[in-house]
């Protein structure tokens, strides 16, 4: 069990095995989408829209080993489900020095795809995960999940970031369907909680996991179920 106390802003600053902020990637990505940001703020509004834009959300990638959970690797494969990119999101706010962490939470989605809905057997995410910077003194979410290629096929409002409001899923999509509700808080960690994930996904999501992910095309899915 990780200690939730550690996930203080000086603890959430260096690199760690699974937010790799070091990583030579990592630090050349961060870099390009910061450009000549200086403030933290700023920093943290740039990083936000690259990682939520140009990695691919991807549910069908989750994959149970340690290294499918490194920041590095999901930027390596260009996509990632809610939790892959909540660490790399983290990580690549330490590399510009903006102290982050990553969150979690249980929600409920109201719209997902019928192949996705008969994998996981339930309309429960658990372990959503986001992210959170410290900024002007205090924490602020940041869902980086779907990108907004995604958001247009499924008709769901992308999430924007400001650096000072909370980023967090909204509760209706675009035509006023019921979207994400959040039933359960988590809690931030300074480091990927892993065994905490994959005991909770073995548990609850069996026919979800393998070694590379399930497969599938789920922007694919969501444009034809939502035409």
């Amino acid at each position: 069990m990780h200690d939730r106390a550690a996930a203080a802003p000086d603890a959430c600053l260096g690199p760690t095995y699974y937010l790799d902020s070091d990583h030579a990637g990592i630090r050349a990505f961060a870099a390009e989408a910061v450009g000549d940001a200086t403030a933290p703020v700023d920093k943290a509004v740039k990083l936000y829209y690259a990682v939520r834009d140009r990695i691919t959300y991807d549910p069908y990638s989750i994959a149970m080993t340690p290294e499918a959970f490194r920041a590095s690797t999901c930027l390596a494969q260009g996509r990632g489900f809610c939790i892959f990119k909540a660490g790399l999101l983290a990580a690549v706010g330490r590399a510009a020095g903006v102290p982050s962490r990553v969150g979690f939470a249980d929600v409920k989605n109201h719209l997902v795809t019928a192949r996705l809905q008969a994998l996981m057997k339930t309309d429960v995410f658990y372990y959503h995960g986001y992210t959170e910077f410290f900024l002007d003194g205090r924490w602020v979410k940041a869902t980086p999940a779907f990108n907004i290629e995604l958001c247009r096929k499924f008709r769901v409002l992308p999430l924007e970031f400001d650096g000072r409001q909370d980023s967090i899923f909204h509760p209706f999509d675009a035509d006023g369907r019921q979207h994400m509700e959040y039933v359960a808080d988590r809690g931030a960690f300074a480091d990927m909680p892993y065994e905490e994930i994959r005991d909770c996904f073995l548990a609850y999501y069996p026919g979800m996991l393998a070694k590379d992910g399930v497969g599938g095309d789920f922007a694919a899915e969501a444009a034809a179920e939502n035409r």
